[in-house]
């Protein structure tokens, strides 16, 4: 989208820092974000909760972002579509809330992760009129609209939840318990097979590090292949278990640095994840054992 409209796209990804097999280790350089910005920016893009990684970003990390672009008078596109996906009493928050931001944001939100309906393909922008403008403009030339029935199904449950928010019975307290669920035995059952699952704060993706499998699974035919993208298809094909190639988020440069890592997604029903155990049950028994 940044080429269609004529810019350049300049990519800075999170590296970690202590165990990184924490999201919440994984960060921003501060130093480097600051080098990036020339006279020729015009708007940093941020991703929280984090997709592919399920990083949830901190205030202070924010800040710093925020900070950056109050300085240089640049716009941000907060992408917060999984913001109400988030575990462990983590916090998610705006920076658009941030001093400063409210007029220089928009501020990204689905139906689709808020309320499980993916394939309604409904969402909004928040922000101040001045930038929404712009936007109703692209969207009613690119789409014109969304599905009515969907538009009102969406405001009935804005609706609904807006009866029991912050209750037990809200469904956005009941989502992330539920899925908080799902996401610890996914990262036994990756664990056991000898996968290193990198445990999110949020969304409901999960990576996991695959390097102890370079020796047992052939190499890919293509020398160019990035070995996340064989050991996809590999998985797909002899153990009937599908996955994203982690590599396929990031940009040329950084693409061999992150190879080793594959995406699942636990936001399945049980008698999905039980067949995903089960497969990996039998994957953890076929393997070698030490003498």
């Amino acid at each position: 989208m940044v080429k269609m409209a004529g810019g350049t796209a300049v990519f800075i990804p999170l590296r970690p820092k202590g165990d990184p097999l924490f999201s919440g280790n994984w960060q921003l350089d501060p130093s480097e974000l600051e080098n990036k910005v020339t006279a020729r920016t015009k708007a940093i893009v941020v991703n929280t909760p984090n997709n592919p990684l399920g990083k949830v970003f901190k205030r202070e990390e924010l800040k710093v972002i925020s900070d950056l672009c109050v300085k240089h008078n640049l716009f941000c596109f907060s992408d917060e579509v999984y913001e109400w996906l988030v575990y462990d009493g983590r916090e998610h928050v705006r920076i658009a809330s941030l001093p400063g931001m409210w007029d220089r944001s928009i501020t990204i939100a689905s139906a689709g992760k808020s309320f499980s309906a993916t394939g309604w393909k409904v969402g909004w922008a928040l922000g101040p009129d001045h930038l929404l403008k712009h936007l109703r403009t692209v969207h009613q030339n690119s789409v014109y609209h969304c599905a009515t029935a969907a538009q009102e199904a969406v405001s009935y449950m804005f609706e609904k939840e807006l009866a029991l928010f912050g209750t037990p019975d809200s469904y956005f307290v009941q989502l992330p318990q539920e899925l908080k669920q799902k996401r610890d035995r996914l990262a036994q059952c990756l664990t056991e097979v000898g996968m290193e699952p990198i445990i999110p704060e949020g969304s409901y993706f999960m990576m996991a590090d695959i390097s102890r499998f370079k020796t047992s699974v052939p190499p890919s035919n293509d020398a160019d292949e990035p070995y996340d993208y064989n050991f996809v298809k590999w998985m797909m094909k002899h153990k009937r278990l599908a996955a994203i190639p982690v590599s396929a988020f990031y940009s040329t440069p950084h693409k061999k640095t992150y190879e080793h890592l594959i995406r699942f997604c636990f936001a399945k029903e049980d008698k999905t994840l039980e067949a995903a155990e089960e497969i990996l049950q039998r994957w953890n028994y076929q393997q070698p054992r030490a003498p």
